[in-house]
């Protein structure tokens, strides 16, 4: 079931891209797009200690993911 769901993801993601792709994009100043590639690598960086955040047993190794997590917030929000 989770394969199914996880397909139809890719399948809409994959059409929204093919959509957008006519498009028109706004010009972006080389500030823009080091802030905007910033915010894609942060949001990819909390994802993956989110999910090692779930699987985590041990108590010490949870609290120094939710310290991770709190530091990349807190990044996230100075860009956002």
């Amino acid at each position: 079931m989770a394969r199914g769901w996880e397909s139809k993801s890719v399948e809409e993601q994959q059409a929204q891209a093919a959509a957008d792709s006519g498009k028109p994009r706004p010009a972006l100043t080389p500030k823009q797009m080091a802030n905007q590639h910033q915010l894609q690598l942060l949001t990819l960086a909390r994802r993956q200690i989110q999910q090692q955040r779930e699987m985590a047993r041990d108590p010490r190794h949870r609290e120094m993911l939710d310290k991770a997590l709190a530091h990349l917030d807190a990044q996230l929000a100075q860009l956002g």
